[in-house]
């Protein structure tokens, strides 16, 4: 049941993002970077994480789960050096997914051949 849970809760976040990207005239990074901000945003008022209990990775693994993480790294290093956890915290809690995304990227840009969009 876990999967099916998982399932129907990360289609419904794609299916939503979706729908931005063909009903508006925003730009995919944009609308990445709203999603961060609503994991973020959701995270604050508390919302997110029952989400995550109930979905498992249908609600961790999409952008707004990076944007919970970044607010979860963000609460604890705030409790722990006050203002300069707002700085420090997200970057925290999220370098180990960032780093591999760098390391994966550069090695798949060894592999493939990227080109330019004429």
């Amino acid at each position: 049941m876990e999967y099916v849970q998982a399932f129907w809760v990360g289609g419904l976040i794609c299916a939503l993002t979706q729908i931005l990207l063909d009903k508006t005239k925003l730009m995919p990074g944009r609308i990445m970077v709203i999603l961060v901000c609503l994991g973020a945003v959701l995270g604050f008022i508390g919302v997110y994480e029952p989400l995550m209990e109930f979905a498992g990775a249908g609600a961790s693994v999409p952008l707004t789960g990076f944007g919970n993480t970044l607010w979860k790294g963000m609460r604890k290093a705030i409790d722990k050096d006050g203002f300069m956890g707002i700085f420090m915290g997200g970057f925290t809690a999220s370098a180990v997914g960032i780093s591999a995304a760098l390391v994966f990227g550069y090695i798949a840009s060894w592999i493939f051949q990227p080109k330019m969009k004429k």
